[in-house]
């Protein structure tokens, strides 16, 4: 009996799911040489919203974000010059590390980058 409640403790736990809220800063290597982006996660339940901040393209509000046990999901709205793009983002949060892939819509097949991060608090 005790073993079945630790095994199911232990489900529980898991379920629960990474800890995602918080601030993380994360880099790429782009044709440019290193980007560092700034993230700021807020989760309600599998909800996943905050902001993201990047030398390049400013600050962007996070949006369709959600929380799936290790794993996260979400875009944002960026804005390059006077043109807007949608970049949406998937990975994986293991302990104070996040890693991600940024997919950039449109124009020529899209960009993408991997992001490998930290939390900072």
């Amino acid at each position: 009996m005790r073993r079945l409640f630790l095994m199911v403790a232990a489900f529980a736990m898991s379920a629960l799911g990474a800890d995602v809220a918080g601030t993380w800063k994360a880099t790429a290597e782009g044709p440019n040489g290193s980007m560092e982006r700034t993230f700021v996660f807020k989760v309600s339940g599998d909800k996943l919203t905050g902001e993201t901040t990047s030398s390049m393209l400013g600050k962007s509000e996070i949006a369709d974000g959600k929380v799936e046990g290790d794993a996260v999901s979400f875009t944002i709205t960026a804005k390059f010059g006077d043109n807007e793009m949608k970049i949406s983002y998937k990975g994986k949060v293991t302990g104070n590390e996040i890693a991600l892939t940024s997919q950039v819509s449109g124009g020529e097949g899209g960009q993408s980058f991997t992001w490998k991060g930290k939390k900072v608090q």
